[in-house]
């Protein structure tokens, strides 16, 4: 048996078809129907959820400043409801045509698991979880809401709310693959890096399953932001770049992009298969300086006169093969030449040494792509 919560609220017409609805209700009474939807993945690696876990020292604050004396929340609580919710415009007509009033009708239902509750917060998910905690008899909060069953919907607000915020940047690129919204343009030029970097880190033939560090896999030891990095610089003016279609969805062949990746990292791990397995700190390989040196090496192999836009993982081994002699991923020294001599873990993730790396191990490449012009 249900019961109804029922609130004046405004419905404003935004935009075509895009209502919001405006309204206020006890902070105490949120968590009887509305959930914190958190960023995870199903059994099929699929990417569900979209908010961050709570920030406890920041709770506390909250909570400490809600119980002294009159405090004052002025910011909206932002919550996306699902079709159960509805709207009941009131008779009469408003002196302004993209506002009516009326009651918004909730449902209520005891003992309801948190997934199937009909309300998600997009936005206020540590003020919320203040208000909970907070011994407060009652605290009216101002609520801005939208009704959608579609979870996509949801996650594009969701992202274009707080990308302007102290959010954790890895959380925002990992949801990005899986929005169709019309996002800022720092976060569009992220979205197929983030779905060729997400394609890596969960593609169970992919030499990178698993192994890449982001908020649903927090064990992985390669950090995203050098990977998104890599596979940016290849899309810029590697070999990534030939492979952008504007026609397409994504505006790229990602197919082809992902075997390229896929059969790049498959021949770095066979020709430096002692350094593949380590974690950075003992391995520069797949520490930021070596993940991002290494695909200026993709991007310069695929200058080099005979190389398919597409090389085998048999093609790339061959090409590896001369930098055998010239690493040191493990340890040992770096002879960068002119003098330069690096110890194997004192190369940094710094540009300065990005470089220096990059320009050593792309020399061979670049000897064979001049002397094929």
């Amino acid at each position: 048996m249900s019961d109804e919560l029922r609130l004046p609220a405004l419905e404003v017409h935004q935009s075509k078809g895009r209502k919001l609805y405006s309204f206020a209700v006890d902070g105490k009474l949120l968590q009887d129907f509305v959930t914190v939807s958190r960023v995870r993945r199903g059994d099929g690696n699929e990417l569900s959820g979209y908010q961050r876990p709570e920030a406890l020292a920041h709770i506390q604050e909250i909570r400490a400043y809600l119980e002294a004396p009159s405090p004052l929340i002025p910011n909206s609580i932002i919550l996306a409801f699902d079709s159960r919710v509805r709207f009941e415009p009131a008779k009469g007509k408003t002196s302004l045509p993209y506002v009516r009033t009326g009651t918004l009708v909730i449902p209520l239902e005891k003992n309801i698991a948190d997934p199937d509750k009909p309300g998600f917060v997009v936005d206020g998910q540590q003020r919320l979880a203040a208000i909970r905690d907070a011994n407060i008899h009652r605290l009216p909060v101002c609520v801005t809401a939208f009704i959608t069953n579609d979870v996509r919907q949801q996650t594009e607000q969701f992202i274009l709310v707080n990308s302007t915020k102290p959010l954790p940047k890895g959380l925002i690129y990992e949801l990005l693959p899986g929005t169709d919204a019309h996002l800022p343009s720092p976060l569009h030029r992220r979205k197929l890096p983030a779905l060729l970097m997400e394609r890596l880190n969960l593609d169970e033939d992919s030499p990178l399953s698993g192994r890449i560090r982001t908020t649903t896999n927090p064990t992985g030891t390669i950090k995203d932001n050098s990977v998104l990095k890599m596979i940016e610089n290849s899309l810029s003016d590697g070999v990534l770049f030939h492979f952008l279609r504007p026609e397409r969805a994504h505006g790229a062949d990602v197919a082809s992009m992902g075997e390229v990746l896929h059969h790049f990292w498959a021949a770095v791990a066979r020709v430096f298969h002692a350094a593949w397995g380590l974690p950075p700190k003992k391995s520069r390989l797949l520490h930021g300086a070596g993940i991002i040196s290494l695909g200026h090496v993709m991007d310069a192999i695929s200058r080099v006169r005979n190389v398919p836009l597409i090389p085998t993982e048999a093609q790339y081994v061959e090409k590896l093969m001369p930098l055998q002699e010239l690493t040191h991923w493990t340890g040992g020294s770096w002879n960068f030449g002119n003098g330069e001599r690096r110890k194997w873990n004192n190369l940094q993730n710094t540009p300065g040494d990005i470089e220096l790396l990059s320009k050593y191990l792309c020399t061979p490449y670049q000897k064979q792509a001049s002397r094929s012009l």
